[in-house]
């Protein structure tokens, strides 16, 4: 694809400086009815809903836009301003009306607007597809941070890829995982700006060539490739009531001619679009399925794509300001790698410095360890990528070079500090021996960055004592610990207007902006009138999410029961199985007969399975056997119910949290990074049962032992007790736990599919088992009949809850991104920008013309 860029001189300022838009109900809906009736070209006859969206978001586009470019302005007027660039292989942003409208600030005049027109807010809101271009906490993690930055006002643009399929769409058949195709953008996506003037150019494949340069040092070429273009797509982040609006840019790829005209005239069709589509399948879908040797292959081209794109677009806006003079750029750039995909972007900039910039290694090296920053997201071994020597040499053959250089002197350095110690050398190389030498990436992203942070006290601490005890015995001044959080706006302001409205009345509105506030509410914890509110909020969100349950599952859940809620992406070491076990426990003792002051409880499970992980495919339905056998039991009745949600996504997830009444976040302690929906459920009054594993430790710190359910092995004990465990001897030891695995064993979750869960069986009385579900189902049995008897006592447990959010200060993104800010990025905030009132626009304003 050839992309023409034709400059001219600088706009005049009739041409860009307009008047102000009007933020009041009348200029809104002028607006909304011009781009309803001329630019979407729509009449009466019209019945869709979706093009009332269309017009609605193109009304607050363009108050967006306006708030856009004056902060684009502001940074440019600041030729020293440092800025921080966030890379990150997901944004997982959700929907995007509601965010827009309630940090513009215009939630009331475009409901009265719409309310005019005859329409509902909710009806065009439910016409947006959600952006999913991420796969769970680590995607909805950096999307926060996109909304948290703006809102501090920090300098930080995001970086990542517009895959045209996100997530697979979940479906459920038969109990069984259905992968469908997520085309997210095939309706459009309005929110988005395509910028082709900033196009890049990717190089793969062809090969290296060394030559000396004219000083007498040795340069390098990288000949022969197969480009891609990289296109960027903008994406307005606004921050809450502050004139502010970052960019998240996302690359898509295309190739460089559309086709072989000659292969096409002669008929060879197929061959002419070849480049074509290889191109474009780069950015097609979100995390294929690296199980195959052609999905590694397409895994690691989307990494190098985005690292590059993104690297010389920032190089690109240095030089246009800066030339190439370079001296400054480590004191005004700053570059975080969020977990390990990005890290080949450490490569990548040795590449760009040296061979398209001129610079020499040293000063190339000293300018990339200075702006590098890693984030580890994991304490899983096997989830810190390693990419095969051979597909590099073969995709990359010049970063390959780099990588190679740079473990040549970084092992050096190994060597002058334990001299002598091989093993140490081979354990801290960048190239891992064996069968098939494999490029670690993570060791890459620690050897070149400045700092190396975890996403929970227990997490980093973990890291420098386990996974990477070698590299914090070298540079312990590099490692620190950033605990992850959620932002409020979204995830308390706009997904619970009820809670929202009841807090702003009680203590008022600061608290959007400083979470900390929430803890005026801890004195009316035992108030009896405000409990009551408290209560009524809770049911209205139940009733909303037992509507979605009943839309999604058909299955009817009583808004008087526990609401018991797991909903997280479906991975072996966050237990959904466990969870799974105690269910089918109630089950054992309501058809035992022991239900003596039972607690009502509704159980739902919601994520979704890698598509190439059976064990997690298996857990899901066995779920939703389990749930099926109960949920047509007449003698279990209101007493337990059990659903699966399909195709869990941020929109759901913006009405089950809060509606939740119990949060699990039961993981294997020593294995859950941080979490961060453990935060959502807690900011919306959700009680957690869990282990001291990630965040949870620090969530039961601020909320208080009384008010969280705790249970199982610590990190610790998991390590010790992996030395002798036995869980067969537990399930014989304990009768509880043995009729659990009697009704498993004799298929009466499976009669007519035997054997199926054969595998399940296995893992839980394996004393290989690494998650030891077993050892901790004992302690879980006991921690949920504690949590069943609390919520008989709804005052108890409404404290518990009031208590729950205004202690859950701590966990806002806002904090997140100050430490980062103060510790890291260390980025000046610009000024605050006046946010335009509610108030109609200049006469002078022509609505969708002056755009």
């Amino acid at each position: 694809m050839s992309i023409k860029v034709i400059e001219r001189s600088t706009p005049a300022a009739w041409l860009t400086e307009l008047p102000p838009m009007g933020m009041d109900a009348k200029s809104i809906s002028a607006d909304f009815r011009r781009y309803f009736s001329h630019t979407l070209g729509r009449d009466r006859h019209t019945k869709y809903a979706h093009y009332m969206y269309e017009a609605l978001v193109l009304t607050l586009r363009d108050r967006l836009w306006e708030r856009w470019k004056d902060t684009r302005y502001a940074y440019e007027e600041d030729r020293g301003v440092r800025r921080a660039y966030y890379l990150s292989m997901e944004f997982l942003m959700g929907r995007a009306l509601s965010n827009a409208m309630l940090n513009l600030g215009v939630t009331e005049p475009v409901s009265k607007a719409l309310y005019d027109m005859g329409l509902t807010l909710e009806e065009l809101t439910e016409c947006e597809n959600d952006a999913g271009l991420g796969n769970g906490g680590l995607g909805r993690l950096a999307a926060c941070f996109m909304d948290s930055c703006a809102t501090l006002r920090l300098p930080v643009v995001g970086y990542g890829i517009r895959y045209a399929y996100g997530m697979f769409r979940q479906r459920i058949e038969n109990g069984h995982q259905i992968e469908e195709p997520d085309h997210w953008l095939r309706s459009g996506n309005l929110w988005e700006l395509e910028r082709t003037e900033y196009t890049q150019r990717i190089k793969f494949g062809g090969r290296t060539e060394g030559f000396l340069k004219a000083d007498g040092e040795m340069g390098w070429r990288w000949l022969d490739t197969h480009d891609v273009l990289a296109v960027p797509y903008d994406l307005p982040i606004p921050g809450y009531h502050n004139g502010t609006v970052n960019t998240l840019r996302l690359w898509s790829a295309a190739a460089t001619d559309e086709f072989d005209f000659e292969d096409f005239n002669s008929g060879s069709y197929t061959e002419a679009v070849g480049a074509k589509n290889m191109a474009e399948n780069i950015t097609m879908v979100l995390y294929p399925n690296d199980a195959t040797e052609s999905g590694k292959e397409l895994r690691l081209r989307q990494q190098y794509f985005l690292a590059s794109a993104s690297l010389q677009d920032v190089l690109r806006q240095w030089v246009r300001i800066h030339g190439e003079d370079f001296s400054e750029f480590a004191a005004k750039n700053c570059f975080q790698l969020n977990d390990t995909h990005p890290s080949i972007s450490v490569a990548e900039m040795m590449r760009l410095l040296m061979d398209e910039h001129g610079l020499t290694w040293d000063q190339s090296w000293a300018i990339t360890s200075k702006v590098m920053a890693y984030t580890n997201h994991t304490l899983l071994p096997e989830a810190l990528e390693r990419w095969p020597v051979r597909l590099f040499r073969q995709l990359l053959p010049r970063i390959l070079d780099v990588i190679y250089e740079i473990n040549a002197r970084f092992l050096a350095e190994v060597a002058r500090r334990w001299p002598g110690d091989i093993e140490r050398q081979r354990r801290m190389s960048l190239i891992e021996e064996g069968y098939e030498q494999q490029v670690r990436m993570a060791y890459l992203a620690i050897v070149g960055s400045t700092s190396v942070n975890g996403v929970a006290a227990l997490h980093s601490e973990l890291l420098k004592q386990g996974l990477f005890l070698d590299f914090y015995e070298l540079w312990p001044e590099k490692f620190n610990n950033k605990t992850n959080g959620v932002t409020q706006r979204r995830w308390l302001a706009g997904c619970n207007p009820g809670l929202n409205a009841l807090i702003t009345e009680t203590i008022g509105s600061g608290w959007v902006t400083h979470l900390d506030e929430l803890k005026k509410l801890a004195p009316l914890a035992d108030d009896a009138k405000f409990q009551a509110k408290w209560r009524q909020i809770k049911l209205d969100n139940k009733v909303r999410l037992a509507s979605l349950v009943e839309a999604d599952c058909g299955v009817t859940f009583n808004t008087a029961a526990l609401f018991d809620v797991q909903v997280k992406r479906m991975h072996e070491y966050k237990r959904q199985l466990l969870n799974i076990l105690h269910v089918i426990h109630l089950y054992d003792r309501i058809k035992r007969g022991d239900t003596a002051n039972w607690t009502p409880r509704c159980v739902l499970i919601g994520g979704k399975a890698a598509p190439g992980y059976y064990m997690a495919k298996l857990i899901i339905k066995l779920t939703c056997n389990v749930a099926k056998v109960i949920n047509n039991d007449p003698a279990v009745g209101d007493k337990l119910k059990m659903a699966f949600l399909p195709n869990y996504r941020v929109s759901a997830m913006e009405l089950i949290c809060p509606g939740t009444d119990l949060s699990e976040q039961i993981s294997t302690a020593g294995k859950e990074a941080s979490g961060t929906g453990n935060m959502k459920f807690m900011m919306n009054g959700a009680v957690t049962i869990g282990t001291l594993d990630g965040a949870n430790i620090e969530i039961r710190e601020e909320c208080g032992d009384e008010n969280f359910f705790l249970f199982g092995l610590t990190a610790q004990e998991v390590e010790e007790r992996r030395q002798s465990y036995n869980p067969v001897e537990i399930i014989h030891s304990d009768p509880d736990i043995a009729r659990v695995m009697q009704l498993l064993e004799s298929a009466h979750f499976n009669q007519f599919e035997q054997g199926i869960f054969d595998p399940i069986l296995h893992s839980l009385t394996s004393p290989h088992d690494p998650w030891l579900t077993i050892a901790d189902f004992r302690g879980f049995i006991d921690a949920q009949q504690q949590a069943a008897l609390a919520y008989q006592d709804q005052k108890r447990w409404t404290r518990m809850s009031i208590l729950n959010t205004a202690t859950s200060g701590k966990f806002s993104t806002d904090r997140t991104m100050l430490e980062y800010n103060a510790e890291i990025w260390k980025l000046n905030p610009l000024p605050e920008m006046p946010l335009a009132e509610a108030k109609p626009a200049a006469k002078s304003t022509s609505g969708v013309g002056s755009k």
